[in-house]
């Protein structure tokens, strides 16, 4: 891995813990506040079941709040901990630049690969800059003119969702936000070169498909992936957001979900108390899913028509009786 902080932990202040965290962060504050052996091992132990407890019983709506958790790692933290010499590349060549959508050339273990992915933000001011992560037509123009780079060039390309959706300004629409996603789900059908895609937080309808498109689709486990946000779902079949807890868990948008219907490929564990609490841990995990995916890549297992037929597999239902 190319870089790693300072410090793997990151519990974080009260304001940006989740209801069902508390207790896990008081036993963290106290075991580091813990001075003799025998204290800090019982306070482990009781850390260690109460971590089990919450994280083996979690609700869909609490994945959902895990999955948009103000300090779980954003695109660009991942970048700087898995790959070397990211030099990014701006524009879409036609309206101008996306701050929403990064992309460029990095290296991975030495080899050259092209990155593609949202950035929401990690401060308020970065995350205005980049609007959430939920980008413009020049995003999906932009991650498109990557995508033909990686093609000419012949390069592995790793995209790294996170976004609410794509933009849903009227703006937006007006720009072509729908053909200009729809070209990358196309380009991406047929491309040649291998295709490695990632949800790290939310994967929120087409705008996270406009560059998900792959031969290997994973998520991190508490990560979502969803054609509508449950507060969305909940108003528009019962008129009440407040019903979100039932959208959510109507909608399977969780990754064990998701990885039993065949739409993703692989559900990547995260580190005790989730990605948020060790971004490092977390990272090293991608790192040996993109490493595997590369090594298979270099056999020649990836081709368009073996992943144009496994996106035809996708929609099998079961009815309930």
């Amino acid at each position: 891995m190319a870089k790693l902080s300072q410090n793997s932990n990151n519990r974080g202040s009260a304001a940006h813990v989740l209801p069902f965290e508390k207790r896990i962060v008081e036993l963290e504050a106290r075991l580091e506040q813990a001075e003799d052996d025998d204290t800090r091992h019982e306070i482990t132990q009781e850390l260690e079941r109460e971590r089990e407890q919450v994280f083996t019983q979690l609700t869909p709506w609490q994945r959902v709040e895990l999955a948009r958790h103000a300090q779980r790692p954003k695109m660009m933290d991942y970048a700087s901990r898995i790959f070397e010499d990211f030099v990014e590349l701006h524009g879409d060549r036609v309206s101008g630049e996306d701050a929403a959508m990064v992309g460029g050339i990095a290296r991975f273990h030495g080899q050259t690969v092209i990155l593609v992915g949202q950035q929401k933000g990690n401060s308020t001011d970065e995350r205005i800059r980049r609007n959430y992560g939920m980008a413009y037509p020049a995003g999906y123009r932009k991650a498109l003119r990557m995508f033909e780079m990686a093609e000419r060039l012949h390069i592995p390309i790793v995209t790294i969702v996170d976004t609410q959706g794509a933009h849903p300004h009227p703006d937006a629409e007006q720009r072509g936000q729908g053909p200009a996603i729809a070209r990358n789900l196309l380009y991406l059908m047929g491309i040649k070169t291998p295709v490695f895609s990632v949800v790290i937080g939310e994967g929120g309808s087409g705008g996270a498909l406009g560059i998900a498109v792959g031969d290997w689709v994973c998520m991190f486990e508490h990560a979502i992936y969803m054609v509508c946000a449950p507060e969305r779902c909940a108003e528009i079949l019962w008129r009440d957001a407040s019903k979100k807890d039932i959208a959510a868990a109507a909608l399977r948008i969780t990754a064990h979900d998701l990885k039993g219907f065949g739409v993703i490929d692989a559900v990547l564990p995260e580190p005790g108390g989730g990605a948020h609490r060790a971004p490092d841990a977390a990272a090293q995990v991608l790192d040996q899913e993109i490493e595997q995916f590369l090594a298979r890549a270099k056999t020649g297992d990836w081709t368009p028509e073996r992943r144009q037929e496994k996106f035809r597999k996708m929609g099998v239902w079961r009815d309930v009786v």
